[in-house]
């Protein structure tokens, strides 16, 4: 007859400035022989913020160069272009709760929206600033079109800034 062992729950402690989840490992009697540490990434702190805006500049960079991507912000209604950022806001957040938040959200709420809305803000300054660097942001003639030129290409920037910034 197999014996149920009862473990201690996992806590979180802060070790060294970060927070780790600290998990009991028990033998087959259920004594605790030792304990797992394992890092958790619920604060967004500066190493996060520079991780995203060399994810996001990895696909802004190739995308911006693409005359696709300015005809788009062109010919596509603001409906349209207001739907991409939605959607991107969406993912970003299924991503980040899966990823960094299922462990725990209470507590962290607070951090799982600043995470989500300053990744998004952090994609769309780099786009900003790579398109306003090639000269496809025509600010002070069309803001309408620059806008939408920068949602556009911050659409695959900001997925790829969210998943670097997984990298522990």
């Amino acid at each position: 007859m197999e014996q149920k062992v009862e473990i201690k729950e996992t806590t979180i402690k802060r070790i060294g400035g970060y927070l780790h989840r600290v998990v009991p490992i028990a033998d087959k009697s259920g004594e605790i022989i030792s304990y797992a540490l394992k890092p958790l990434m619920l604060e967004f702190k500066p190493r996060d913020i520079m991780q995203v805006i060399i994810g996001s500049a990895i696909l802004a960079i190739p995308v911006s160069l693409t005359e696709e991507a300015w005809n788009l912000g062109e010919t596509l209604p603001i409906s349209n272009v207001s739907m991409i950022a939605a959607i991107s806001l969406v993912l970003i957040s299924v991503f980040v709760y899966f990823n960094f938040y299922k462990v725990t959200l209470k507590g962290y709420v607070t951090d799982f929206i600043k995470r989500i809305i300053g990744t998004y803000i952090i994609s769309l300054l780099v786009v900003a600033l790579i398109l306003t660097l090639i000269d496809k942001c025509p600010w002070r003639i069309d803001n309408l079109l620059a806008i939408k030129r920068i949602i556009i290409v911050a659409f695959p920037a900001a997925m790829s800034g969210t998943l670097s910034d997984t990298i522990k």
